[in-house]
């Protein structure tokens, strides 16, 4: 058995959230090991706030050699490659570590001294990961991701929130407008104006628009008011968790705040286009007695067609109306108590 294992993560966000229930599994296998989990700078501060994880080496985002430094210095005896790159690979070697466990793809079957099979067939990619440790023998837990947010951060999210005029006793939902892979996953920005209105005149709630510096452009297509509050781009990982956790629901295109959100606790009305809910919707909900997720899509011919820009009239997000969305998180929002997203 390892004394020091680390994990090197998923690049992006989304797919980093959904390898949390594979790092729940190699927690409970390895309990006593030191567990570091080895993340990009954009991803590194969620593992921050993941039970089991002992220790967080940020990466650098450019270079492979100065990640196998990184890598030597932490003395590890295992690593266990949750990206299929044959970077991760050459850098856990280069590295000096003894034993590199992984995904036999990219060329890189020599650099591992155990290579599992790729999973073939269409599976969630949550269910990706897990192939992979219980192919070396850790058993999934059956637990969705779970993400704890800090008080630390829960008390800047607050003072964020009230610089921008919202109390504390103010019904408050998370919206995420952007995505990362392209505009073709991005239900069109007035309808989330629209949706954010509809839930103002019903229920009084203040939707928060949140997002990276890259969604700087799609918020800005929403319109403003005093029912909407502008947080894109101004809040770090930590921050952005407790945003979350004060919300009483949270809405988003197919991507990593999406999954985050759901990670932290909050019921998600996620609404599907171009890619494939059946491979990347949010996974829980965090207990049986909360409200379940609310997957919305449009059946046309040509979805998911995994494209970044739609050759067509985007007909599978555009036919998704902002009515429908208000429906689901009015499910969502019924007899929830404000701040109880955790």
């Amino acid at each position: 058995m390892p004394e020091t294992m680390v994990l090197l993560t998923p690049n992006w966000l989304g797919d980093a959230v959904m390898a949390l229930p594979a790092l729940a599994a190699v927690r409970r296998h390895h309990g006593t090991a030191t567990l570091v989990v080895a993340a990009r700078p954009a991803t590194a501060a969620l593992f921050g706030m993941v039970p089991g994880v002992d220790r967080v080496l940020p990466l650098d985002a450019s270079s492979r050699r100065a990640d196998a430094e990184a890598l030597a210095h932490i003395g590890a005896d295992c690593a266990l490659l949750f990206p299929n790159s044959f970077g991760s690979a050459w850098a856990a070697r280069r590295a000096g570590i003894a034993e590199r466990w992984g995904f036999a793809s990219d060329f890189r079957r020599l650099l591992l001294t155990r290579a599992v099979r790729k999973p073939r067939g269409r599976m969630h990619q949550s269910q990706y990961y897990l192939a992979l440790v219980s192919a070396l023998g850790m058993p999934p837990t059956g637990e969705p991701p779970r993400i704890v947010v800090p008080e630390e951060a829960r008390r800047r999210a607050a003072e964020l929130l009230a610089r921008h005029g919202v109390g504390g006793d103010a019904i408050v939902v998370g919206m995420a407008p952007g995505a990362a892979y392209g505009r073709a996953k991005q239900w069109p920005p007035e309808r989330f104006g629209r949706l954010a209105r509809l839930l103002h005149e019903r229920h009084g709630v203040i939707s928060v628009l949140l997002g990276s510096k890259g969604d700087r452009a799609t918020g800005d297509q929403i319109p403003p008011g005093p029912h909407v509050v502008d947080l894109i781009g101004q809040t770090d990982l930590p921050v952005l968790a407790g945003v979350m956790a004060r919300s009483r629901a949270f809405v988003s295109n197919d991507s990593g705040a999406m999954h985050m959100a759901a990670a932290v606790g909050l019921p998600v009305t996620a609404i599907f286009g171009s890619t494939d809910e059946r491979a990347t919707a949010p996974l829980g909900p965090a207990s049986p007695s909360a409200p379940p997720h609310e997957i919305l899509t449009c059946d046309v011919f040509c979805r998911p067609c995994m494209l970044r820009e739609c050759p067509i009239d985007h007909r599978c997000m555009k036919r998704i109306e902002a009515e429908r969305a208000c429906a689901a998180v009015e499910r969502q929002l019924g007899g929830r108590p404000p701040g109880g997203a955790l």
